[in-house]
């Protein structure tokens, strides 16, 4: 069962993964070919994470309640409507109307594949490779939508990978459902997520706000191709696919999680300060690194701190990352406008991810003693 488990998991992650960056890669060209600016651009993937995070939380309910293999169905199916749908008119308001509807198919879709994995797997490894399968995908996005080429790239990529993911999770055997037992708002509200949150929200929410701008900042700044620039860019998510498994390995462990923080701030001020491309290659290698070890940490911290409600919990957690990318997407591509085009921007978002590094917890999140002396088990 555990490779077609796995398949499944992968399926939800790879929809998820590639729609936060495929209209990253190609901003410009989609600038040109709307006639809008590169800040309406933004509202492309600021209206994906509006609804993306709005359904974390109520994602995770109904995957506790209902298995997370349904909600996983209806979400890569609502994303590749969307997607087909935004391919029929060229019209900026649209298009961003379109994208808001496939945020509510990466929402339910994200939250599904991390609570599908820990049903069938149920190991920190296993949510690593999943967080994995979701951050490669967003590297290859930034790679092969340029190489697609046309203002219809990032849509008709996304459709292909949504229908390949609906086959894949079809085939994949379910998850049992957990009859939640948690009620309100008690559910997300608990002060060991707030911290896991904050790491969430810089490896995951800042790595993908440089993912949508990196290309640009390179073609600006590096007078690179938009194919150059992809590829180099891609290696700011693509690089996840190591370093999330990893980082399963290192659930517990403050020291290494601090330090890819750390290493994460100083390869993006790296990217804002030069204009060579291989200092730009190897920045964008160690943000995507950095980025990767302290996803499995912080959902698998979060599914163990809410045993009675682990899928609204890891939901919380990755609300606070989407309303990160929400945030920050739009405003560093204004900065494009201002007097180093970009470069500002990507500085704030270094200071902000090396100082998350002071909110990683000191040890690993335990089970509360009732839950544990209730015998409850894995899902």
């Amino acid at each position: 069962m555990r490779p077609r488990a796995v398949a499944g998991g992968l399926a939800l992650a790879a929809t998820a993964g590639w729609n936060v960056s495929n209209v990253g890669a190609v901003a410009d060209q989609l600038s040109q070919a709307y006639g809008v600016s590169l800040a309406v651009i933004g509202l492309f993937t600021t209206g994906l994470f509006v609804t993306h995070a709005a359904l974390q939380v109520p994602g995770g309910r109904f995957c506790d309640r209902l298995g997370a293999r349904p909600v996983g169905l209806a979400g890569l199916a609502i994303a590749a409507a969307a997607s087909a749908l935004a391919l029929t008119w060229r019209e900026a308001a649209f298009a961003i109307a379109m994208r808001v509807l496939t945020g509510v198919g990466t929402g339910l879709s994200f939250v599904a594949g991390s609570d599908y994995v820990r049903a069938t797997i149920g190991t920190a490894v296993a949510q690593g490779v999943y967080g994995a399968g979701s951050m490669t995908a967003g590297g290859l996005a930034l790679a092969i939508v340029p190489l697609v080429g046309g203002w219809q790239a990032p849509f008709t990529t996304a459709l292909v990978v949504a229908c390949v993911g609906l086959a894949a999770l079809l085939a994949a055997p379910p998850a049992r459902a957990r009859q939640s037992r948690a009620r309100g708002p008690a559910t997300v509200v608990d002060r060991r997520l707030l911290p896991l949150g904050a790491m969430h929200s810089a490896s995951f929410g800042l790595s993908v706000v440089i993912g949508n701008w990196v290309v640009t900042l390179l073609e600006r700044h590096g007078a690179l191709s938009a194919s150059v620039s992809g590829a180099a860019g891609a290696l700011t998510l693509l690089l996840g696919i190591v370093t999330r498994p990893l980082g399963g390995r290192f659930y517990g462990r403050a020291g290494p999680l601090r330090a890819s923080f750390l290493v994460g701030a100083a390869a993006t001020a790296v990217l804002a300060l030069s204009a060579s491309l291989p200092v730009a290659i190897v920045a964008s290698a160690l943000v995507g690194l950095a980025a990767g070890l302290p996803f499995a940490p912080a959902f698998t911290g979060a599914a163990r701190a809410r045993p009675d409600a682990p899928g609204a919990a890891v939901g919380f957690v990755n609300t606070l990352g989407a309303v990160t990318i929400l945030v920050f997407t739009p405003l560093v591509g204004l900065t494009f406008s201002l007097p180093g085009e970009g470069r500002l921007g990507f500085l704030v978002v270094a200071a902000l991810w090396g100082a998350t590094a002071a909110a990683v917890p000191s040890g690993p999140v335990r089970e509360p003693a009732r839950a544990a002396g209730a015998g409850e088990g894995r899902a």
